[in-house]
Parts: C-alpha cells; structure tokens; sequence
C-alpha cells in the first residue's frame, strides 16, 4: 500500500532512510516515469523507501492563475498513477507563497532531510526548486556533498527509441506541453504513446438534456468540475470505468450539441455492447467515473435533424465496437 501524507510533519519519526524524487508530475507520462524508473532502482540497491514529494495546487496556479495551463490531470489520477510504478510513498505539498519562499536549501533541509530522512535523491535534468526557481541540478549536487546526500540525475525518456517522432522527423522529449498539443488537436493515440497510457477523465455523472436516451443512445454525462484535460471536441472510442472498477467500451462524445444549438462543452459516454435487457437499468448517475480516450472517430458536426444525428450515431458505435471490441 502507497502512503499518501499531506505535510512533512504525517511522516512517521521511524519513516526512512529513503530515496525521494521531486516534481509536479503532472500527467505522470513516460518521462516521468523514466526518473520513478531510476527512483526504484535505486531504493532497491540501497535497501530504502522510495518517496515522491508533489505539490497541490500546481504552482502555476498560484503564481500566475490567468495563464496557468489546464492540468493533464487531477491530483487523485495523479495519485493513482504514481502508485502504480510501485513507490512506496508520496507526500503532497500544499503549494502556497510560505512554500514558494523557501529557499533551495531550506527547502532541501526541511522537507527531504528533517521530513523524509533521504539518504539519496534522483531528478530529471531540468529541476528547479527553491524560492523563485533559483535551485537547479547543480545547486541539489551542491547541497549533497555538503549535507551528505547522493544525487542522481535523468536524462527524462525521448531521446532513444521513441516511437513518436516531431514534424521534423527528430526525437522530442516527452512533456505535458506535447501531451497537451495533441490532446488540443483531438490526437489522442500521440496523447497515450506520449503518457504510456490512455488519457483520461474523471467526474461524477450528471443530468443532462436526455437528448441522448430519446434517440436511443444514452449517455453518462460528467460534471463540469470533471478532472482532467478536455481534448479537442469530436467523438472518440474509449473506455467507461465505474465505481465498482468494471470497464465499459464507449463511444464518446466531446462537444457543445452543434445539431441543436448547444453552447456549453460536455463530456458525455455511451457505453456500448450491453445485453439488451440491462439498458434500461444501466444506472451511474451520482457515481464518479473515469473515461479513458484511445482513438478519434471524427470531428464535431452539425447534421440537418436528428434523423441524420441518429444515423451518423449508429456508424460511431459500431466503429468503436470495431476498434474496441474486435480485437
């Protein structure tokens, strides 16, 4: 089981000697995953706990709120996929202006050292931490050999064997700024080999029109305080999961209703390749749930009624019943 703490303060006085990793992680993609790759290795050598410290809000948020970028994920996917690559605990840092002001060594001495007990610490390449960014790989190189601590750098994963390449036809580091990109264009197969795994959202299932369920195709709608970057409107195959962990193939759809005038962004699943007989009782609403986006159908369309909506929607099931399901 991961340990999840709040504050250096949850840590357990026997807690340690540990390996810690420092980032926003935002996305947990697989450059990410390249420098937990390097923390597990070398918990594993050297017989240690393996700890990740993240912060909560994302300090962008609070640094520059108008212009922040919309977050890959929420913190409890965030918490989720960390727990997955098998580290043993994770601290969530409220990031506020207190925090901000700590200096590199502050920081260092406070949190990873008084905290965390670190005997090593592994970062990627481009850290930076303390009060205004001032910290980076040299300054946590410095303060190991002056506070006794190893440090272990990562080249982050992109630059050998990436199957995805750049207009140019180079290698290109993996980033949330890349998986953003194609997430904006509605390119979520470059999203998924980009974060080594679906993208998704999570949110509670809401009342919406029921415009769906009265041409036959129901859907779970999300709230509008759903986690999780919105990609590109349009109509996607991908997975439903429930509370009870089940996963649905579903068609998807992202968009504002176009076919009748809708203004606002929805998110909303149609699970697909149910009995007959469990369709009418295929109740979520209230439930939180997850849905995953692994290719795009198409883009969003206006069509001339809903006779032409309901014959386009049909194509869109059974091509994602095709992609999903058929293999």
């Amino acid at each position: 089981m991961v340990h999840i703490w709040n504050d250096p303060t949850e840590v357990p006085e026997d807690f340690g000697p540990s390996v810690v990793t420092i980032g926003n992680f935002d996305g947990v993609h697989r450059g990410h995953q390249q420098v937990l790759t390097q923390l597990l290795r070398t918990a594993g050598q050297h017989g240690v706990r393996s700890v990740v410290v993240t912060f909560d809000p994302h300090p962008a948020l609070v640094h520059r709120p108008d212009s922040a970028p919309e977050l890959l994920m929420g913190l409890q996917d965030k918490l989720d996929a960390l727990a997955d690559t098998g580290v043993d605990a994770v601290l969530v840092m409220k990031y506020n202006l207190t925090l901000a002001a700590m200096t590199p060594e502050e920081f260092v001495v406070n949190v990873l050292l008084d905290g965390l007990h670190a005997a090593h610490v592994v970062v990627g390449h481009d850290l930076r931490f303390g009060v205004g960014n001032s910290g980076d790989v040299g300054t946590m190189q410095e303060l190991g050999r002056k506070l006794g601590f190893g440090v272990h750098v990562v080249n982050e994963f992109g630059a050998e064997g990436f199957p995805v390449h750049d207009d140019g036809g180079t290698d290109r580091r993996c980033s949330s700024t890349w998986v953003r990109e194609a997430l904006a264009e509605g390119d979520v197969e470059t999203a998924a080999a980009v974060l080594g795994r679906p993208h998704r959202m999570r949110g509670e299932v809401v009342h919406g029109a029921a415009r769906g369920r009265a041409l036959g195709f129901p859907t779970a709608n999300l709230d509008h305080g759903a986690t999780g970057y919105v990609p590109a409107d349009g109509i996607y195959a991908g997975w439903l999961v429930d509370e009870s962990g089940t996963r649905w193939p579903a068609a998807i759809s992202v968009g504002s209703n176009p076919t009748f005038d809708g203004v606002s962004r929805q998110v909303e699943a149609h699970v697909i390749d149910r009995p007959e007989e469990e369709v009418e009782d295929f109740n979520l609403y209230g439930q939180t749930v997850v849905v995953e986006f692994t290719s795009r159908l198409r883009g969003m369309v206006a069509y001339r009624g809903p006779e032409a909506l309901v014959e386009q929607m049909r194509l869109d099931v059974a091509q994602a019943h095709d992609l999903l399901l058929d293999k």
